[in-house]
């Protein structure tokens, strides 16, 4: 291989590289990325201690939707509160 050839596949492989590192910042920045798993979101386990931080008591029951999970909670005074929690974030969309 002639030195213009090598100088020319080095040229295209570094150019290739650039490009691969620039969107997997531009991923990485808008919360997106190539590596993270498609089942990625907290766990019930995560929903359950998240929504206990907004209501003390026992947990009735927890069901899950394709964006959030739905958390009832029996206090102690017999009041039930219902807590829904993002499953991507475990941010608490709404409680009462």
């Amino acid at each position: 291989m002639n030195m213009r050839w090598k100088i020319a596949v080095f040229m295209i492989i570094m150019a290739s590289a650039a490009v691969q590192a620039t969107a997997g910042a531009h991923d990485t920045a808008s919360g997106h990325s190539a590596y993270r798993n498609s089942t990625a979101g907290i766990t019930e386990q995560n929903a359950i201690t998240i929504a206990q931080r907004h209501f003390e008591g026992r947990v009735l029951a927890i069901n899950q939707t394709d964006h959030a999970y739905r958390v009832k909670i029996l206090s102690s005074q017999g009041r039930i509160h219902v807590v829904l929690i993002d499953v991507q974030h475990g941010t608490v969309i709404s409680s009462h």
